[in-house]
């Protein structure tokens, strides 16, 4: 299954019903008066988050999507029947963005929250309803009303309490296989995750928390190379960022500098993201002796001047998990608690998320457009008109299986 988490549709809610114009015709029964039955509503149009959705793939091949009309009213007083509501399940963590407007509809972000997003047309009046003292046999009547219609765009973002941020093969993948159930691919080349990776992090009965492990940022990556950026998107719902650095790369690069580009990409994607709490996790010191590993750790956070909480571990091991796993916990308790305590610190947060969201959708639609025009420019110097400039991220290159696992 390919992984999709973004799609735009067009959504067409049901005409409402005409009304019915019409007599009463029974013998032995002199001028029966009106007898035009209303039509029916027309039906409506609803996202349902679904946990067993995980990716926007059905909507990549059908872009269209239209309720049943109300039908016309009938004789005898009886109304049309109303079309039926279509229901469309999406997967949990969905924002629905109106393409015309720019405007947020919705955020799904529980099973089974239900999104109006197209209302059905209300139904038109049979000439029942004109009946008066003074206008016995009214043969006017009112036609239903057009159903909605909204471009929308949908965009996926991973629910997770922490994200994993970090250079291809600084570990974050073996990071996640370490403390939880979820097994993404793991090896020894550049770019090997390339979907977003959720797993459960169990601490205790009943404490639990949910980690996502993203493709590796490299530098440049804020104009659009690699894969990261493309998914940075979905670290806007998360409390808490883990930076991983590798602290003995095989590459013999400098792990200083490599912290340092990614913190520049990150700022430069979305600073509302780069103000988030962030945790700096120096992972492999199992590649280093002994004797060199409280040095090495230390001139690290040195050079990068680091002021936050410090760990070092061992993700292959395990070695050093189980201490970050539960100040993590901890973490998030004190930031639930609080905010139930505060409603402004609540209210902080969503503006925050609101914030981020806004930025990284600015971003990418930035960058979107950049490629149109390098790519336009490209086609015009070489004289050939007849390529397509539309870019879509050109998901169907990517045929990857959706590594999701509670």
């Amino acid at each position: 299954m390919k992984f999709v988490d973004e799609a735009t549709i067009k959504v067409q809610a049901g005409c409402g019903g005409n009304g019915s114009s019409s007599f009463r015709r029974e013998k032995y029964v002199a001028k029966g008066g009106p007898d035009g039955g209303d039509g029916g509503d027309g039906g409506s149009i609803y996202l349902e988050a679904d946990y067993a959705v995980n990716t926007m793939i059905d909507f990549r091949y059908k872009r269209f999507y239209q309720a049943e009309n109300g039908q016309k009213g009938q004789s005898r007083g009886c109304t049309g029947k109303s079309g039926d509501d279509l229901i469309l399940r999406v997967p949990i963590g969905t924002t629905v963005i109106d393409e015309d407007t720019q405007e947020v509809l919705g955020d799904l972000a529980k099973p089974e929250q239900r999104l109006l997003i197209a209302q059905g047309g209300f139904h038109g009046l049979g000439n029942t309803r004109f009946k008066s003292s003074v206008n016995r046999a009214p043969r006017q009547t009112s036609p239903g009303s057009e159903g909605e219609f909204r471009n929308l765009r949908l965009e996926l973002k991973v629910l997770a309490d922490v994200g994993l941020l970090g250079m291809p093969n600084a570990g974050k993948s073996t990071f996640i296989r370490s403390v939880s159930s979820a097994k993404p691919k793991v090896a020894g080349y550049p770019f090997t995750t390339l979907v977003p990776n959720l797993g459960v992090v169990k601490v205790q009965n009943h404490r639990s928390f949910v980690i996502a492990d993203i493709p590796g940022l490299i530098e440049g990556a804020a104009e659009g190379a690699g894969l990261g950026i493309r998914f940075l998107k979905h670290l806007t719902r998360t409390r808490l960022l883990l930076h991983i650095v590798d602290v003995a790369p095989l590459d013999q690069s400098d792990p200083v500098a490599s912290a340092i580009a990614i913190d520049a990409e990150l700022k430069r994607f979305s600073p509302t993201l780069h103000a988030r709490d962030r945790w700096l996790v120096l992972n492999k010191i199992d590649l280093l002796p002994e004797d060199e590993r409280e040095q090495r750790c230390k001139e690290i956070v040195d050079a990068l001047s680091w002021t936050g909480p410090v760990y070092s571990v061992a993700a292959i091991n395990k070695i050093g998990v189980q201490p970050v796993c539960g100040d993590i916990m901890k973490y998030l308790e004190e930031c639930v608690e609080r905010e139930m305590e505060d409603p402004d610190a609540a209210t902080k947060e969503a503006e925050t998320r609101s914030d981020m969201q806004a930025e990284s959708r600015a971003r990418i639609q930035e960058m979107a457009e950049l490629r149109r025009a390098a790519r336009s420019k490209k086609n015009h110097d070489s004289g050939d008109e007849s390529i397509d400039d539309d870019d879509d991220w050109d998901e169907d290159e990517y045929d990857v299986e959706v590594a999701y696992e509670p």
